[in-house]
């Protein structure tokens, strides 16, 4: 049974509206025969669904529908077509600098926070200790919250909400809290979460922590739902889109199109790491200073003039790595 169910899901915004411009100027631009209403999806179409201890990265660009589609998910927001159906108790981290209050101590906002999410004061009590150490604010805790850096304010938010024990937890950008030790940090109590069987959905800019902790994947586009399946295969075909420059992305058109794009970037990838390893073994000179984005271009170019067989060598070298 899914324990999430989203289909044919879309969201529609109107621009333009009675609640955007106000009544006077709603009455004059119908007066004057100039009022408009513009509406815009946010998302189109998305079907997906995850079974009990599935994790789901969604990924794409800025303007995918990612966090649109979260809000649909955890019932902020109303599908304007399309049905989400979530079976379980959800704990949503999604804008974490919310529900604090900046004239009260980092002590007091500790409390302040937990009662939003429901959480009784004896429980508060019980785990004030253990929130404070997580989020590395033993000497701050008397500090005005509005004394605090974002990333200080960002690491209590992420320590108090994971405090629960939910059936389904999502996670909009909550991993890029702090420095990479705490990033580090953060990953292991989420994986340490997901371990129980919890159903996760994570929205990352960065594709490695969708590789490190999905098994499927949600790939969007500017609304429209590109591909979903094993996250290793999307998350090797976004990253080749990603690093292809922008006047020549095309996005895949069928699953056999992503299926090579995915195979492409895996073949340049594996180049890559055997050019670190042992780069006299190759015949051409490699730049120590050559940026990330010029490297893997120059990789994907390489497969491109390799010949089918090729291909297919460094992929069963590959296989027999992972194996």
């Amino acid at each position: 049974m899914s324990v999430i169910e989203c289909s044919n899901v879309s969201i529609r915004y109107k621009t333009g509206d009675l609640q955007q411009i106000g009544l006077k100027d709603y009455v004059i631009k119908k007066i004057t025969r100039t009022y408009k209403v513009e509406e815009f999806w946010a998302d189109r179409d998305i079907s997906f669904s995850l079974e009990k201890g599935d994790m789901l990265g969604i990924v794409g660009t800025n303007g995918a529908g990612k966090s649109t589609l979260l809000k649909a998910i955890t019932g902020i927001m109303v599908p304007t077509k399309g049905s989400v159906v979530v079976e379980g108790k959800i704990a949503a981290l999604l804008e974490l600098a919310s529900g604090f209050d900046p004239e009260l101590t980092v002590r007091e906002n500790t409390f302040l926070r937990g009662a939003l999410l429901g959480y009784t004061k004896e429980f508060m009590e019980r785990k004030y200790n253990e929130i404070i150490s997580f989020a590395e604010l033993e000497d701050f805790q008397e500090y005005m919250f509005k004394q605090l850096s974002s990333g200080m304010k960002s690491r209590l938010a992420f320590s108090i909400a994971c405090l629960v024990e939910p059936d389904i937890l999502i996670l909009d950008e909550v991993l890029s809290v702090g420095d990479e030790a705490f990033k580090e940090k953060s990953a292991r109590r989420i994986k340490g979460i997901l371990a129980n069987g919890v159903t996760g959905i994570l929205v990352s800019h960065s594709v490695q922590q969708v590789r490190d902790l999905c098994n499927k994947c949600l790939w969007l586009d500017h609304g429209n739902q590109v591909a979903f399946g094993p996250a290793n295969v999307i998350c090797n075909a976004y990253s080749a889109y990603l690093f292809t420059p922008n006047d020549q992305r095309r996005l895949p058109a069928n699953e056999e199109e992503l299926t090579d794009v995915s195979n492409r970037f895996r073949v340049a990838w594996r180049i890559g790491v055997k050019e670190r390893a042992h780069p006299e073994d190759f015949p051409y000179k490699i730049d120590r200073n050559e940026s990330e984005t010029a490297r893997i271009q120059r990789l994907l170019k390489i497969v491109d003039g390799m010949s089918a067989e090729e291909r297919k060598a460094i992929e069963d070298e590959i296989d027999g790595v992972t194996k």
